[in-house]
């Protein structure tokens, strides 16, 4: 499997690799849409994203990580980590947020933020393993979501 910087130009084949995930949507880790699967959005969100990357095998996409660094630029935020559902447990997540860790450093990001609904243990549980820690707990319209944030330069 090859981890390489998502390009614009990916936005057709990722689409179709969610599609065929039968998924209609690539989801934030709170269940929130990030964004559609139509060329169109893909390519938006790749092209808007300043640290995006994608996994692929044999050719086709298998994983997507976009983050995006904050204003103030001290700070970042994860805002998609996708894994086509036939490859998980493959350890993709963890190469494609390597990735995004190591490139948000080079930009000088210190820290890197992502969010998981409050009854979402497993994924509290993966970046908790990744070295996040828990900040706070706020309601979004969904329910209860947790904010947790890691510190790049202790990165696992």
């Amino acid at each position: 499997m090859r981890v390489r910087p998502a390009r614009p130009g990916d936005a057709e084949t990722l689409r179709t690799a969610v599609s065929r995930g039968g998924e209609t949507t690539v989801f934030d880790d709170t269940g929130a849409p990030i964004l559609d699967v139509s060329a169109a959005g893909v390519r938006e969100a790749a092209a808007a994203a300043d640290c995006c990357f994608l996994v692929e095998e044999e050719g086709r996409p298998v994983g997507l990580a976009l983050a995006h660094p904050d204003h103030e630029g001290a700070e970042a935020e994860l805002l998609s980590l996708w894994v086509h559902p036939e490859f998980l447990g493959e350890g993709i997540a963890a190469r494609l947020l390597e990735r995004v860790a190591h490139s948000l450093r080079e930009m000088g990001i210190e820290r890197l933020r992502t969010t998981a609904a409050a009854d979402a243990a497993s994924a509290r549980e993966f970046f908790a393993a990744k070295g996040f820690s828990h900040r706070e707990t706020s309601d979004d319209r969904d329910g209860h979501e947790v904010v947790m944030v890691a510190p790049l330069d202790e990165f696992r």
